[in-house]
């Protein structure tokens, strides 16, 4: 049987808690840039892709904050505009990450054959939960939950941008997106301490998540992993010769083998 909503109270957690996430996403690219490791300065599909997700990120606030307040009609309105929005973000998160392995612009504390599969292994599990969400939308209990885990699964560039990266290696990536997962524990005790159980919705999510890590991990640096990874990056100059080779840091200097 579905955990019986407190509904006021329920609201009022889900908007501070997307409000928070939110707090930090943002936060971890207003670090970067004002110590000078960002810039404008990036391809048109970068800028793409930040202005989409960025978007994301406004209309999932705008929703908790419309559904909290009452404002249903005009949260089911914006709730159908981010169906269609969610499909960007499901074609501009893959691309970006291929210009990125393609360009050579993987961070150096990924690898690049890894980071090809990883990013959109995050993508799909937060297009997974989203479609969940959408699908249980009469099913406020699971809606509202599984809206976070979604968003959960989408934090790991803002958080990643707060870490030491470097210093996580190999297993950078894997870090910062399951950090955000601290949200789900946390809401699944709240549930526990209010609702007498944990809803399982928090479990679906965190599973997502780890699965699509795990099953990008595995895949990667499987025979697969390395078709795919040489069709991905075809004949570009610029992209890493081997794709499970850490690129080296800004300003490194790369010696000439072929002197």
């Amino acid at each position: 049987m579905a955990i019986t909503m407190h509904a006021d109270a329920d609201a009022r957690f889900l908007r501070a808690a997307i409000t928070v996430m939110a707090a930090v996403l943002v936060s971890g690219f207003i670090v970067q840039l004002a110590a000078g490791r960002s810039s404008f300065n990036a391809p048109l599909i970068v800028h793409a892709h930040a202005v989409a997700f960025m978007g994301w990120v406004g209309i999932t606030v705008a929703q908790v904050w419309l559904a909290a307040t009452g404002a249903l009609s005009l949260h089911r309105t914006l709730g159908r505009l981010a169906v269609v929005y969610a499909g960007a973000l499901l074609v501009l998160g893959p691309w970006v990450t291929i210009a990125a392995a393609q360009a050579g612009r993987v961070p150096f504390f990924f690898q690049p054959q890894h980071f090809l599969f990883a990013d959109p292994a995050t993508i799909a599990a937060f297009i997974a939960l989203f479609a969940a969400a959408i699908a249980l939308r009469k099913r406020t209990d699971w809606h509202a939950r599984l809206q976070i885990g979604a968003f959960t699964a989408i934090m790991g560039p803002g958080v990643g941008r707060i870490l030491p990266m470097p210093l996580l290696t190999p297993y950078a990536f894997e870090i910062a997106a399951l950090i955000p997962i601290i949200v789900l524990l946390i809401g699944a005790g709240r549930d526990l301490r209010v609702h007498g159980r944990v809803h399982p919705a928090w479990l679906w999510s965190a599973g997502a998540l780890i699965a699509a890590l795990i099953a990008a991990r595995l895949i990667a640096f499987s025979p697969l992993g390395d078709a795919l990874y040489a069709l991905a990056i075809g004949d570009s100059p610029l992209a890493a010769p081997d794709g499970r080779a850490f690129p080296p840091p800004p300003g490194a200097i790369v010696p000439d083998v072929g002197q």
